[in-house]
């Protein structure tokens, strides 16, 4: 009996041991309030949150100009064929289906960036003040600054999920446990109203744009901030709030016009006087190929947009610009030329592959062409060293102009068009017409407003979403069908108002997470 007794005894302590071990933390593994616990691991965490907007290829390429671009009247897909990048083919021509692998990966990069986003800002508020967090400008300190920069990003990526797909899941904490994976959709108001609540948290937050050091241009500023809100109130037909976050930005006094148009589209021009958010790009000797999402800190965009000729480039000829939209362009307006490279015969070198549907023009802003132009050679397609202008000066110029048009505020509203226009020294309003679809116009205000939108931006990836936003997509593309020759007319499919204007939610992630389908979509 003793020795059952002294047996058991040991079985138990054997086993009351081995509970212990199996209650200790497993070697190698770090705990978040381990690694966050210095300014430096903060302003680390709030840096990551920027990488996901970089991300332009995973199991496709799909850069947002894709989108912005060649759904819209400004530009035609491009590629070897018809059959290259064929999930833009279908999106361009209304035939997009659940399974798009282009959308599949623009979801996820953008809800992959809310998540860092909301790690930062559940993580940064709980790390000690210390010499790096306390430094601090107009009584912000750079704690502070780091979650204004986590807000304005978590709006950004929720911004740029809504134009796309409406609602979405709105999530606003950190996703630790498969429990919480499921979340159900928000309405696009439910989202409207989230992106506004984080960007007023962020404009309050954050550093104006002078009061960055140079290291640090590309962070989100306090500009940044008041420039989306004006945007995102002109979508939501909010126009007296819209006005109020022009004049903020505008009386800051802290952006202007770059004196040259083409300054905007250069490496020398990047984050410059006329620059209000752009996304940071570096050519450097990792690359992408096989990697999956933002293995590199370089862009694709370069040698996507560039002509599939070696002697303009040597790239893969995406992004061919209209003859719809050239012939916006009012004669003598230097934009044209900056913003659609025509190549001749003789630089064509197979003219089968790179002449599409008729298209021979080419993206000039975003192809990295030198001033005498000549090409830099890319050492890997994904080293595209060219930032991404998202928001320029003359876009919160023209955005201002609409919402002054929005609240019988005619003479701003011609102030600020004119502003534009004398920038590349064009007539100014009213004394001009213009040609759409072909027809000569006298323009209205607020047909002169769009019209300027459309040349000043033009190619820069803004068509599409303001064409949603203006209510009049079905009308515009139908008409512009019109013009464009038989070969493009028979691959486009009839836009259906009401379903087009939104593409499906990813028919994968609907799997993951159940949730209600777009319109139209099955």
């Amino acid at each position: 009996m003793k020795r059952h007794i002294f047996i058991l005894m040991v079985l138990l302590l054997v086993l009351s041991s081995c509970n212990d071990w199996l209650l200790e933390p497993s070697p190698g593994i770090s705990k978040l309030e381990d690694y966050f616990t210095s300014g430096a691991s903060a302003e680390q965490c709030v840096t990551a949150c920027y990488v996901p907007l970089m991300w332009e290829y995973n199991s496709t390429y799909f850069p947002e100009w894709f989108i912005g671009d060649v759904v819209s009247d400004d530009a035609l897909k491009g590629g070897q064929n018809i059959g290259d990048m064929s999930d833009v083919y279908d999106m361009e021509n209304w035939k997009t289906n659940t399974n798009n692998g282009f959308l599949l990966d623009f979801y996820r990069a953008q809800f992959q960036g809310v998540g860092r986003c909301n790690l930062a800002l559940s993580i940064v508020p709980e790390i000690a003040i210390d010499s790096v967090l306390s430094q601090t400008k107009n009584g912000i300190n750079l704690q502070s600054r780091l979650l204004g920069e986590a807000y304005f990003l978590r709006a950004y990526y929720y911004f740029r999920l809504l134009r796309v797909f409406g609602g979405v899941p709105k999530v606003d904490f950190v996703i630790s446990s498969s429990d919480k994976w499921r979340q159900p959709r928000a309405t696009s108001s439910d989202i409207y109203d989230f992106i506004l609540q984080d960007l007023e948290k962020a404009q309050a937050l954050l550093w104006k744009k002078s009061q960055y050091d140079l290291d640090d241009l590309g962070r989100v500023t306090k500009g940044a901030a008041q420039a989306m809100l004006l945007k995102v109130n002109l979508y939501m037909k909010n126009y007296a709030d819209a006005k109020a976050w022009g004049d903020s930005i505008i009386n800051s006094h802290e952006y202007d016009l770059c004196q040259n148009y083409n300054d905007n589209f250069t490496l020398a021009g990047e984050n410059g006087v006329e620059s209000v958010f752009e996304i940071q790009y570096a050519a450097e000797q990792t690359s992408d190929y096989g990697e999956g999402e933002g293995f590199t800190r370089g862009s694709f965009t370069q040698v996507l947009t560039r002509s599939r000729s070696p002697k303009l480039g040597g790239g893969w000829g995406f992004d061919h610009p209209t003859q719809n939209l050239y012939d916006e362009f009012e004669s003598g307006d230097l934009r044209r030329d900056v913003s659609i490279l025509t190549p001749s015969d003789d630089q064509m070198t197979t003219r089968t592959e790179e002449i599409y549907l008729g298209s021979r023009y080419l993206n000039r802003k975003l192809m990295w062409i030198n001033a005498d132009s000549t090409f830099t050679s890319l050492d890997h397609d994904s080293r595209g060293p060219l930032n991404n202008r998202q928001i320029r000066y003359s876009d919160v110029l023209l955005m201002y102009a609409e919402a002054c048009l929005g609240t019988d505020d005619e003479p701003n509203a011609i102030f600020y068009l004119n502003k534009v226009r004398k920038r590349v020294n064009m007539l100014e309003y009213p004394n001009y017409k213009f040609k759409i679809n072909g027809v000569e116009i006298t323009p209205t205000l607020e047909q002169a407003i769009r019209h300027e939108r459309r040349v000043e931006l033009a190619m820069e990836g803004h068509r599409w979403f303001d064409l949603c936003r203006w209510g009049i997509v079905k009308e515009t593309m139908d008409a512009y069908k019109a013009t464009e020759t038989p070969e493009v007319q028979a691959e486009m499919a009839t836009f259906v108002k009401g379903t087009h204007e939104l593409f499906p939610i990813p028919s994968k992630e609907i799997d993951l997470n159940p949730m209600e389908q777009n319109p139209g979509y099955y």
